[in-house]
């Protein structure tokens, strides 16, 4: 008789390879048919839940604390024993259901995806995807480690971040200096890992028999809705038509700063000399007034986030040897998303809140789906649920809606936001045609001078108005502190799909809040049951790459930041 499946956390985290792989030979020994595929489905996603919840659980602690030893230990070893002998396991049992010819009902694009897994599924990768994960523990180590003595007192670069908006621009300057100095510290080491990425990437792409990593890594990503070409596309449809509005942006910024040029200092200041938002000084204050935008969205989405409150699913503030960023994770066992974040207390703060908060939502609306596969979904609409949240949230920062704002300061807020999402699409940019270079020429990526001189080509492509002279070895080695690039390559252009789709959705609300998010809560409830374009048609939007479709988009944003500019 099998063992049972562990139900909480605790017993989770004891789980040894003995324990799991019984459950794995009884599904793949068992005889399929229409009349028990449903129940092996049921106890294959019972299984692979609590493979991902073990996951999420000790990536979250290795995260907490890039010191911690012992929780470093257990990743490693879950990485070692168990991550690579699953998911053999989980190839057999794709096999098994693709060869059996059954199409169980709402399993169009689940069957598609796992398709396209066992197709560049190699045994002899398994190690070599195990030692990607510790290469990006490595990066993860270097970045959360770096910290700067500031008046006598260590902080990290992240603590930096509000010196950024100081209104002395020479305080600034030293602050920015500070923390450039520290990062091109780690230049050798980030640029010695650099070359194990690549080199490891593209063994593994050739074990799996495609051309290039990118043919490798597309196929992995399951993107069956746009090519490498639309890509560039894309790229194209923002030089046009987002480029002259970020430069607008730009200039409009150091007019009102009185500067003659724009330094990389100038861009977190507020134009107008007042202090910087400051709309919380704690995690709990962060977490009720969150709380309160969201019941203004919508009572259920103000529900899930007070089970998170409730339920410690919420780790806010920044600390020394905290891994950097942010993000939401999933424990599916548990029917629980986590947020992860490192707040210091400004308005990107709050905003990152609203943000990964879309995602928790997401987690929360597709538990209802019976099978762990159905709730796969490309990040491409997962970031719509992001993205879209900071915009539907925006109208409720004020104190009178429910927010922390004056009605002044909430529209200083959403001009920032606005302003800042213009300003990401060329940046994105920026990411996204770098990766295509690096790896299109394999060679040439192994040498990070020759990284430096494609970021430099590519920033200059996109990033106008601002004045980096005398600071060219820190713009060219801005493909270092985009962790994109190093831990989850091509995963960027996601962003930039999902923010058009998300201004598209936040159009809808300007005429109709309600029915917005009633119908960006059904796009959420279903997973990955249909494609990219079926999803975002559901939420009221298309899936594009067009310079049209963007002139609109931002023709919108400029229209709201021109009406706020009067209320600010």
């Amino acid at each position: 008789m099998l063992t049972p499946l562990p139900q909480t956390a605790p017993t989770l985290l004891k789980w040894a390879w003995q324990d799991i792989e019984p459950h794995f030979d009884d599904l793949a020994a068992r005889n399929l048919s229409a009349q028990n595929v449903n129940e092996w489905l049921a106890d294959w996603s019972a299984l692979d839940e609590r493979l991902s919840e073990m996951y999420a659980r000790l990536n979250l602690a290795k995260t907490q604390n890039t010191a911690d030893k012992a929780a470093e230990q257990a990743f490693d070893a879950f990485l070692d024993n168990i991550f690579p002998k699953a998911e053999a396991a989980r190839q057999k049992l794709r096999e098994k259901l693709l060869a059996s010819g059954l199409e169980p009902k709402g399993f169009e694009m689940p069957l598609k995806r796992m398709c396209a897994s066992a197709e560049i599924f190699r045994e002899a990768n398994l190690p070599l995807l195990t030692q990607e994960q510790k290469l990006a523990s490595q990066y993860q180590k270097i970045i959360g480690a770096q910290t700067v003595q500031w008046d006598g007192k260590e902080m990290t670069i992240a603590q930096l971040r509000p010196i950024f908006q100081s209104a002395d621009r020479a305080l600034r300057d030293r602050a920015w200096r500070a923390s450039m100095a520290r990062q091109l510290a780690d230049r050798q080491a980030i640029n010695d890992l650099w070359k194990e990425f690549l080199s490891l990437r593209r063994k593994i792409a050739a074990n799996a028999d495609k051309p290039d990593y990118r043919a490798y890594k597309w196929q992995q990503l399951h993107r069956f809705d746009y090519t490498p070409d639309d890509c560039r596309t894309f790229h194209r449809a923002i030089e046009q038509a987002v480029v002259p509005a970020a430069r607008r942006i730009y200039e409009r910024r150091r007019e009102r700063l009185g500067v003659s040029s724009l330094r990389p200092w100038d861009l977190d200041v507020d134009v107008f000399g007042r202090a910087p938002l400051k709309p919380f000084s704690t995690g709990d204050e962060l977490k009720a007034i969150a709380a309160s935008i969201f019941k203004r969205v919508d009572p259920k989405l103000g529900e899930y986030f007070g089970t998170m409150a409730r339920e410690s699913l919420l780790d806010l503030e920044n600390r020394k040897n905290k891994a950097p960023g942010a993000y939401c994770t999933n424990f599916p066992m548990s029917k629980q998303p986590f947020i992860f974040e490192n707040a210091v207390g400004l308005h990107n703060d709050l905003q990152t809140i609203l943000h990964e908060s879309g995602h928790a939502f997401h987690n929360f609306e597709r538990y209802a789906l019976p099978y762990a596969p159905q709730r796969m979904v490309g990040m491409e609409f997962a970031e719509v649920a992001s993205m879209a949240m900071e915009l539907l949230a925006s109208p409720y920062l004020a104190q009178n809606q429910g927010g922390v704002y004056s009605d002044a300061d909430a529209a200083r807020a959403r001009i920032e936001h606005l302003e800042s999402e213009i300003l990401f699409w060329p940046y994105m940019a920026v990411v996204d045609a770098f990766q295509h270079w690096v790896y299109e020429n394999p060679d040439a990526a192994l040498d990070a001078s020759n990284c430096d001189a494609e970021w430099t080509r590519q920033w200059r492509r996109f990033m106008v108005g601002v004045d980096w002279s005398g600071f060219e070895q820190e713009m060219l080695t801005g493909w270092h502190r985009k962790l994109h690039i190093h831990e989850v390559p091509f995963y960027y252009v996601e962003y930039g799909l999902a923010q058009l789709g998300a201004v598209q959705v936040w159009g809808n609300a300007l005429r109709d809040q309600a029915g917005a998010v009633a119908n960006y809560r059904r796009a959420l409830a279903l997973g990955g049951t249909v494609s990219l374009p079926q999803l975002y048609a559901t939420a009221g939007v298309k899936f594009a790459f067009d310079a049209a479709t963007l002139r609109d988009a931002v023709s919108l944003m400029e229209r709201v930041i021109g009406e706020l500019e009067v209320k600010q």
